[in-house]
């Protein structure tokens, strides 16, 4: 498919894969996209997962037409995108392989080869000219691997943006975009939102076009919509007012109390969203935390500690630089209730977190006592 003038996306869709990167649910599948820029030199940007080299091949070789490509470049050594590099090189051994000095670090401790005799390593901002083409090397380091770098075409306007701006599914629509991109986003480069805060930065001297990530479609058309949401996300800001309630519970008394709260949250016109993380795929918890203002943890006392499936999901918000929010805690434990500081303690090192003064505590099943926190921790919630 050309996506612009002389440049073909050349890659597959893999909608046999159950979980990306062993642990994301994909149900849509993904795709691995590759390009290719057909000027007077012709470079193929990035290759794909290893079990579709053969059709990744068969792609390339519609596109070229009998041609031969002077140059891969390899702008992320993650194998979703790496993996066919030495069945190219040996299928084209007069192709250089153009990279930065990490990428061919990589390229050895994968492949065992570091292609000495054949490489073109490049440094930030250096360019590539292919005669009516030009590739300016724009360095992205730690979104989300160390030798991440993205590529700007001059002529067309084109954004080779590399994992950045990527997203499940295999649809080429970009209405919904932003749902799995967003849980694209959080789940994997989530933590590196200071390294996309400076690519975006970076990027923003260069008119753009179309951006072409290596997941998802091509974006094109009104791109202010796609920046917007990269630089909220990058920078851990809310994008609702609302009230995020994450819960656990073993026997329902938890569960009741969290439903109790949003009932109260939802009389008060505050918008709700409501969620059991241990039966819900921690991306998409994930993805809902950092959409609202406001969360509610609330869970059980567990072996004197946090229930596990809340203790893992607050690891994986922290770890994530989860900040800028209002927290607050609902702790149930029929003797000796600690969920709640412990939970507190899990937040020591987050930064800009608000938390809550109410912090309702459920002697086994709600009361009348217990169910009064629950409105004052509505009320308070509600402003």
């Amino acid at each position: 498919m050309e996506i612009a003038p002389a440049i073909f996306n050349v890659g597959v869709e893999d909608t046999q894969i159950d979980l990306f990167e062993g642990y994301l649910p994909v149900p849509d599948g993904i795709k691995y996209n590759s390009y290719v820029i057909k000027s007077d030199k012709i470079a193929v940007m990035d290759s794909v997962d290893a079990h579709f080299c053969g059709e990744w091949l068969n792609n390339l070789q519609d596109v070229l037409q009998g041609a031969q490509p002077d140059y891969l470049v390899a702008l992320h050594m993650e194998p979703d995108h790496s993996a066919c590099i030495f069945e190219f090189a040996k299928k084209y051994p007069q192709a250089l392989i153009v990279g930065n000095a990490k990428t061919f670090v990589m390229l050895s401790e994968f492949f065992g080869c570091d292609f000495a005799d054949r490489r073109v390593v490049v440094k930030d901002g250096d360019k590539l000219s292919l005669g009516k083409h030009e590739l300016t090397f724009i360095f992205a380091p730690m979104v989300h691997w160390p030798e991440v770098m993205t590529a700007y075409e001059s002529s067309t306007q084109t954004y080779f943006s590399a994992d950045a701006f990527g997203t499940f599914g295999v649809g080429d629509g970009a209405e919904d975009w932003a749902t799995e991109a967003r849980r694209y986003y959080y789940a994997i480069v989530g933590k590196f939102g200071a390294q996309v805060q400076a690519l975006l930065k970076k990027v923003s001297a260069y008119q753009i076009k179309t951006i072409c990530s290596l997941h998802g479609p091509v974006l094109g058309g009104d791109l202010s919509r796609y920046l917007q949401l990269y630089d909220a996300w990058s920078s851990y800001r809310p994008e609702k007012e609302g009230v995020f309630i994450a819960y656990t519970s073993v026997y329902g008394h938890t569960k009741a109390a969290a439903e109790a709260l949003a009932q109260r949250l939802n009389a008060l016109g505050v918008e709700t969203k409501l969620c059991d993380v241990a039966r819900t795929d921690h991306s998409v918890a994930l993805t809902n935390a950092f959409i609202y203002s406001k969360t509610v943890f609330a869970t059980t006392t567990y072996n004197g500690g946090i229930f596990p499936a809340m203790r893992n999901f607050i690891y994986a918000l922290t770890s994530r630089n989860f900040s800028n929010r209002t927290v607050a805690f609902v702790e149930n434990g029929s003797w000796a209730p600690v969920a709640a500081k412990a939970m507190l303690d899990m937040f020591a090192a987050s930064k800009n977190i608000t938390f809550a003064a109410q912090s309702p505590k459920i002697r086994s099943a709600l009361n009348a006592d217990s169910l009064a926190q629950i409105d004052a921790l509505a009320e308070e919630l509600s402003h």
